[in-house]
């Protein structure tokens, strides 16, 4: 999709919610976090989300829990990717939902063959992710790798490129260590348990529950920007909103409205502390039979700044993707970055509430 016409879709979203405003068109009454706009039935828009419980996916929910998407005119219907299942980003693509809430570097693996989608707003910066690794594995680095059992989340995922990437930085190719899928939560804390896996890389809670079991420890951060940074080159966006772009054209407005919700959620996220994070999302997402509530909001505290506030791409990140698939056997030659992601709407967004943002043009990082 050409930034032309993604602005043009955008500017329609933004002149379609104003006329709406207007007449009092909106629709529904708010949950927690905003006002009733009126009567109605509000347009339902049906995302995906790769592991909806996971910390690094936690905005799409919490935008539902806050009430943001019924404030900013829309019906949203959230469900999650299951273990063994089509992956949050597959169903999106094949039309079973408009939306997926999974990593921007699916929109590089599409493009790669044919299919045309497009990033929407950037939740995050860094994928979130830590190599956990049993004590008893001598795995302090991705220098340690090779000869290792390496758990991803499923084979083909974010999380097998990432280990490939990092190893193929110590001169390590797949081949010479055997991934295997472990998936998250209790099926990764087996994996280490019964010694099928060396290593899982995992997000919190997961992270969190490995630890304080003291089955695993941090060989490998990827949580954090620095850690990011450090161990892949740059920033790293993960978590964003991926859509086909002919949904997009199709759909301008809801578009808009998804992701001034998104927007709004990120600037929450940014003014409030993990405890008050923690408090607004599912009792079954902070505590559970692998981690206490405490623990949750101690991992959300250390790995918070994860989350962009205003849901910008960072400048460079895609250069990094892009560097990224090219090392691990990805064609991109025919792809371009231009037309993996817009800013358009989340620039859109932030006008909306009143912030200002600093951003680059799509194609700035090549």
């Amino acid at each position: 999709m050409k930034k032309r016409s993604i602005a043009a879709i955008a500017a329609a979203g933004i002149v379609a919610l104003g006329l709406a405003a207007c007449s009092g068109g909106g629709g529904g009454t708010a949950a927690a976090g905003g006002s009733g706009s009126g009567s109605g039935s509000l347009p339902t828009v049906k995302m995906m989300v790769g592991g909806i419980d996971k910390q690094i996916y936690l905005p799409y929910q919490l935008a539902q829990s806050l009430g943001y998407y019924k404030k900013y005119g829309i019906n949203m219907e959230l469900s999650t990717e299951q273990n063994g299942g089509v992956g949050a980003e597959d169903a999106m693509a094949s039309g079973q939902v408009d939306l997926a809430g999974a990593w921007y570097i699916h929109t590089v693996d599409f493009q790669s063959k044919g299919k045309d989608v497009v990033n929407l707003v950037q939740l995050s910066g860094a994928p979130g992710e830590r190599v956990m690794c049993n004590p008893k594995s001598n795995v302090s680095s991705a220098a340690d790798f090779k000869g290792k059992n390496m758990g991803v989340t499923d084979l083909g995922s974010g999380t097998d490129e990432l280990t490939q990437f990092l190893a193929a930085k110590q001169g390590i190719d797949k081949k010479q260590y055997n991934t295997i899928a472990v998936h998250a939560g209790s099926t990764a804390i087996a994996a280490i348990q019964r010694g099928s896996a060396d290593c899982v890389m995992t997000t919190q809670p997961t992270v969190g529950a490995l630890t304080s079991q003291k089955l695993a420890t941090s060989a490998v951060d990827l949580a954090t920007t620095k850690g990011a940074t450090k161990a892949l080159g740059g920033a790293w966006p993960a978590a964003g909103l991926l859509a086909q772009a002919s949904w997009v054209k199709a759909h301008g407005d809801e578009a808009q409205k998804v992701v001034d919700a998104l927007v709004a959620t990120m600037h929450w996220i940014a003014s409030h502390s993990a405890a008050d994070i923690a408090n607004k999302l599912p009792q079954d997402f902070v505590q559970n039979s692998t981690i206490t509530k405490q623990q949750y909001i101690d991992g959300l505290t250390t790995d918070k700044g994860q989350f962009l506030p205003d849901g910008i791409m960072p400048a460079g990140g895609p250069k990094v993707i892009f560097d990224m698939e090219k090392t691990i056997g990805v064609d991109t030659s025919k792809v371009k970055i231009s037309d993996t992601f817009t800013n358009t709407y989340a620039e859109a967004a932030n006008k909306l509430e009143g912030y200002q943002t600093t951003t680059t043009p799509a194609g700035a990082d090549g």
